[in-house]
């Protein structure tokens, strides 16, 4: 498994201190969450600093994917505004678009995005006539930059749930650079079928992981042995899996180094007793 960590539970430090501390903690890559504080989207300096960031990560031999979940990246009173379904939503577009060209300039392959709330007043059919037809004109530039778009069903969100993700998908008419980001912790916190279940069943779609603990009912982000997740089984089934499994620990900044510490420690050991399980089962160990 190629283990990565999201940049945003690196908030108090410097995009460039986070990626050196992940390189040499072991981890192969950095899901890189552009805000105000890493590699800033408004910044006039973007286009250098995007250059710096991409020799940088070459030099450390890290790859990369650009997240785009920053809380007040658009919006300094509302948390996650615009949306693609709300009023504004061409500013999110704009953005989701600038984002494709950071990480066709960073070579990170995957953008990855998320639907938000349904507005009141808004049927949940016109939500998603709303939503896939912005995401047809961003996949239109993904086209254009060469990147895939990873979709994260989030908890409290329109499509908060691999339900959804398949709707929307058949609404695109199942488009090769429409993919989806498999979040770990919110199948357990959502779906009606043990985590497992659901990694196997995303795994055709899968083009990101993002992975911590959780329990069932609760959006809460957990350091891995909090919550309730069996992650040797998890492993296991996203064994076929070939691109970053990144730890989403965003509010864990306090303690970054030491958790992205225990973090990929934790991951080594139940990727190991995940696949002895399978060779134990009579399968191939797989995983990398």
């Amino acid at each position: 498994m190629k283990w990565a960590y999201c940049t945003n539970g690196f908030g108090d430090h410097r995009l460039t201190e986070a990626l050196e501390v992940l390189a040499e903690l072991g981890y192969a890559g950095a899901a890189i969450t552009l805000d105000r504080g890493h590699l800033d989207p408004y910044s006039p300096g973007l286009a250098a600093e995007v250059s710096r960031i991409a020799g940088l990560l070459d030099r450390l031999g890290l790859s990369a994917v650009v997240e785009t979940g920053g809380r007040y990246t658009l919006d300094p009173w509302h948390k996650h505004h615009p949306t693609l379904i709300s009023d504004g939503a061409e500013r999110r577009s704009a953005f989701l678009t600038t984002a494709m060209r950071i990480a066709a300039d960073l070579g990170a392959p995957v953008v990855h995005l998320w639907s938000g709330a349904r507005p009141d007043g808004v049927t949940e059919q016109e939500a998603y006539a709303r939503l896939a037809g912005r995401c047809e004109r961003l996949l239109d530039e993904a086209d254009r930059t060469g990147v895939t778009l990873g979709f994260e069903p989030e908890p409290g969100m329109l499509v908060q749930d691999l339900d959804g993700f398949e709707r929307l998908r058949a609404l695109l008419g199942a488009h090769p650079r429409f993919g989806l980001t498999f979040d770990v912790g919110h199948a357990h916190c959502v779906e009606r079928d043990d985590v497992a279940a659901c990694a196997r069943r995303a795994l055709p779609y899968t083009v990101h992981v993002q992975i911590e603990d959780m329990r069932r009912g609760v959006h809460e982000h957990l350091e891995f042995g909090e919550g309730e997740i069996d992650f040797p089984r998890v492993l296991a089934e996203l064994r076929g899996y070939s691109g970053l499994v990144a730890v989403e620990l965003a509010r864990h900044g306090h303690a970054a180094p030491q958790v992205a510490r225990r973090s990929i420690d934790f991951l080594r050991r139940a990727h190991e007793s995940g696949g002895a399980r399978v060779a134990g089962a009579g399968g191939p160990a797989g995983g990398g």
